[in-house]
């Protein structure tokens, strides 16, 4: 119950292996990744979500084309209601070239990914989306590990707030989590709800160098794999 699976996939593909996969996504999709100005854009998206059935896939023991969806309120998505009874539980994120995906089965969970890069306006965003405590964290670092700390802060309030299934309509700075490099990597409150930390569990996977990741899912984790995903065949 407490195990997670995190697959990490480069979604650059040459033309041909990114054609190929193209042919494992549904009509609406395909038509979504034509919607796409940049090639490169139309082709992320179409590696993206070809990696995403292939691995529901395995998971559940079909060909990646079966697998369908379904999608929240506030436009998560989720397995189609006839996968309930497997009790999958998934989330994705990307970040320029570079795909994030976790599973587990029967509790919330969301994943978030960026590249780490210069940020001239980080104190500006803290400010604006980021708790008071999340705040004075970050400018408590040292000048070098500041775009590092300001990363793991925005990768784990994105990756809970994708858990609970709201996105950015909720709130940012009405919750605070760790940030510091190297430190602990937890949600330590939420506001007007004591007892709503203790319910979550956050974790950093390293996807490669110069990127953040974080996963949060609910409940205790007892073990994290992460594994590259390989396009099939290969």
């Amino acid at each position: 119950m407490g195990e997670i699976w995190v697959w990490i996939a480069s979604l650059d593909l040459e033309a041909e292996p990114a054609e190929r996969l193209s042919r494992l996504l549904s009509d609406d999709e395909q038509e979504r990744a034509r919607r796409f100005h940049m090639r490169r854009d139309a082709t992320r998206f179409k590696v993206g979500r070809a990696a995403l059935r292939t691995i529901l896939g395995e998971c559940l023991g079909v060909e990646p084309q079966v697998v369908d969806f379904r999608y929240g309120p506030r436009g998560k998505p989720e397995l189609a209601a006839r996968f309930d009874r497997a009790g999958l539980r998934f989330n994705a994120s990307h970040s320029e070239g570079l795909g994030l995906y976790a599973v587990t089965t029967w509790r919330r969970i969301g994943v978030d990914i960026e590249r780490v890069r210069p940020m001239p306006d980080l104190e500006s965003i803290a400010e604006r989306w980021f708790s008071p405590h999340e705040q004075q964290e970050l400018r408590r670092l040292a000048p070098g590990e500041r775009n590092e700390g300001f990363f793991n802060c925005w990768t784990r309030k994105e990756a809970y707030i994708k858990a609970i299934g709201e996105g950015l309509s909720h709130p940012l700075d009405r919750f605070t989590v760790s940030l510091a490099p190297g430190g602990p990597v937890r949600l330590e409150r939420v506001e007007g709800d004591p007892a709503e930390a203790g319910r979550w569990t956050l974790a950093a996977p390293t996807p490669e160098p110069g990127y953040a990741a974080a996963v949060a899912v609910e409940g205790r984790l007892t073990r994290l794999v992460c594994v590259r995903w390989k396009e099939p065949g290969t």
